[in-house]
């Protein structure tokens, strides 16, 4: 069964965090369109920076992203300047939704939800803590949020080629980035709808890619549908799935 994502609102109680970042030439593609690792690079700075501003001494772990969800409008260009606002829009066990809208000139041009997994130092899951609540506790308002995965694995049909990851995919967590992932959803939509843009993207992490791992990116496109696969040795480490724009069709502001 597909997890339905919920976009809620903004809360009118609790925690809201805002920051800006200019669209630079290095986040759009040759059309103009700001690309889904941009927008993800985005989404963790904001989350990160949300963290740092809290400031609180019993933070003692980190957070690493399970899943993502996107509704997409009218794509930001280069040069605009864009208002993000995060918040904490429900928890589990060891793990917290975060939501975001990210809107330009006060019109909302993207919505995401997403997943975030606490880890302590080791890399293990860890329980959220009663700082975590002191800060975020109010906006999620208990309600409780799963973090099952439900993209499917790629079909035995599916396209496939290797896919090359860089030393500089991996960050400080020794992970694959999760921008990084998305650059491979990016090079897969430019090789089978070019000129097409998504309204609506799913990423989905399964398991970490380790340096040296041998690598291969796997799609299939079903008219408005593009599924894109990271696999290593035949195992699936990530899913996507995109909803494609009529061609040529630019979407309106919100």
């Amino acid at each position: 069964m597909r997890v339905k994502h919920e976009f809620l609102p903004l809360p009118e109680h609790g925690r809201r965090f805002v920051a800006h970042r200019r669209v630079r030439l290095g986040d759009v593609n040759r059309s103009n369109r700001l690309r889904l690792d941009a927008v993800a690079r985005y989404l963790q700075d904001v989350a990160s920076d949300d963290v740092d501003d809290v400031a609180d001494p019993r933070v003692d772990g980190a957070w690493v992203l399970r899943r993502t969800a996107l509704e997409l409008g009218r794509s930001p260009r280069y040069g605009e300047d864009v208002e993000l606002t995060t918040f904490c829009s429900g928890t589990g066990g060891h793990w917290a939704e975060r939501r975001t809208s990210v809107a330009v000139n006060g019109s909302s041009v993207a919505e995401a939800v997403a997943i975030w997994v606490y880890v302590d130092r080791a890399g293990r899951p860890a329980r959220l803590g009663e700082w975590f609540f002191e800060h975020y506790g109010a906006a999620a308002d208990g309600r409780r949020v799963s973090s099952r995965l439900s993209l499917p694995h790629p079909p035995a049909g599916a396209h496939a080629r290797p896919w090359l990851v860089r030393a500089s995919d991996f960050d400080l967590l020794r992970h694959v980035n999760n921008a990084a992932y998305w650059y491979a959803v990016e090079d897969e939509l430019a090789r089978v709808a070019p000129g097409r843009a998504p309204v609506s993207a799913e990423l989905e992490h399964r398991a970490a890619i380790e340096p040296g791992d041998p690598v291969e990116v796997r799609s299939t496109v079903d008219e408005d549908v593009l599924w894109v696969w990271l696999t290593t040795r035949g195992e699936t480490r990530s899913a996507a799935q995109l909803r494609l724009g009529a061609p040529g069709k630019r979407h309106a502001s919100r």
